[in-house]
């Protein structure tokens, strides 16, 4: 008798052809983008490819990894003598939910779906905080999901084709003995982290770790070049699993005010992060992908593909995903309270 397959056996193969087709075409971030973009046109195919068990959570715990050890007593340093234009760029892209907010509830959308869709939180913890406040969690859900493809399609090639080229610096050196207690010490924290009920484990978890050695080390070391290669391929490959012809034929009115947001807050974003480089003396390039409304995993693996400052990057998005998750509920109920 013979077994099945599980569904999820070609995703990685799909995954890999994509992304080694977007490699020889020099794309930015081929290796996420092209997994991406190929697994998404084989499920629209309507072959429903299914996600690799774990793959996300591995592929975030690879490139967080990668991103904490970017964290030097140097970059430190810079990060807290700027934390308070660092938290100032947070609020702001937290207040480019309510242009979200305005196109949604003109075109009549409930309050609870237009305020939860609008967050630029966490897709998960959106959708468990509409559950709870009887919006409609399918929406909320697509409303995240899609505004998440279309910054990985538009933010890295923007800012990779829109910029003057850079040469690339020397790669960091490679230490194995240090590696091989960093990696599984984020992974044990980032266990620690989701038993607690925290936000975005496999992320977070990692990138404390070694962000955390890293500074009082003071290491100056990074992972092998095809390991941020491996973590893009599993990312890319997972995030493309929530897509397929019923998720795009599924209220098309409101996937594209979704779409008009999305692109306005990017707009306002990039605005409001030359403002603050112009008052201050941070790279505004850095700050402007800090405050757009994405994911940390894609925005600094953006930030590292362009030899932007990871850290300041990082530091913006943590922030607003801290004030998202800490502020997103008791607003809501203070504007209900204010509306009835």
């Amino acid at each position: 008798m013979h077994r099945r397959l599980p569904a999820w056996w070609a995703t990685p193969l799909i995954g890999a052809v994509g992304g080694w087709l977007a490699a020889l075409a020099n794309w930015p971030l081929p290796w996420m983008i092209g997994s991406l973009l190929a697994v998404i046109a084989v499920r629209c195919s309507g072959w429903l490819v299914s996600e690799v068990p774990r793959g996300r959570q591995v592929g975030q715990w690879i490139v967080a990894s990668a991103i904490g050890l970017h964290f030097t007593s140097e970059v430190m340093q810079q990060v807290l003598a700027h934390l308070g234009v660092i938290l100032a760029g947070a609020v702001g892209t937290l207040l480019l939910g309510l242009i979200g907010l305005f196109i949604l509830l003109r075109s009549g959308t409930d309050r609870a779906t237009a305020f939860f869709a609008s967050m630029p939180g966490g897709a998960s913890e959106m959708v468990v905080l509409a559950n709870r406040h009887q919006a409609e969690p399918a929406r909320v859900a697509a409303a995240h999901s899609l505004r998440l493809l279309l910054v990985v399609l538009i933010v890295p090639a923007l800012f990779t084709w829109g910029l003057p080229s850079m040469e690339a610096p020397a790669p960091a050196p490679v230490n194995w003995p240090w590696l091989a207690l960093l990696l599984p010490a984020g992974g044990l924290l980032a266990l620690l982290w989701k038993r607690l009920g925290q936000p975005n484990p496999w992320m977070l978890g990692p990138l404390t770790a070694c962000a955390l050695a890293s500074v009082a080390f003071d290491l100056h070391i990074g992972l092998p070049g095809w390991a941020g290669a491996l973590g893009q391929w599993l990312i890319g490959c997972s995030l493309a699993c929530h897509f397929d012809r019923p998720f795009f034929r599924s209220a098309p009115a409101f996937l594209l005010r979704i779409l008009l947001f999305t692109l306005l807050a990017m707009l306002f974003a990039a605005a409001l992060g030359g403002a603050l480089g112009w008052m201050t003396a941070l790279d505004e390039v850095s700050l402007t992908l800090g405050m757009m409304p994405g994911g940390i995993t894609e925005l600094c693996l953006t930030a590292e593909a362009l030899q932007l400052s990871v850290a300041l990057v990082t530091a913006v998005q943590v922030l607003r995903l801290f004030l998202v998750m800490f502020l997103a509920e008791p607003l809501f109920r203070l504007w209900q309270r204010r509306a009835g």
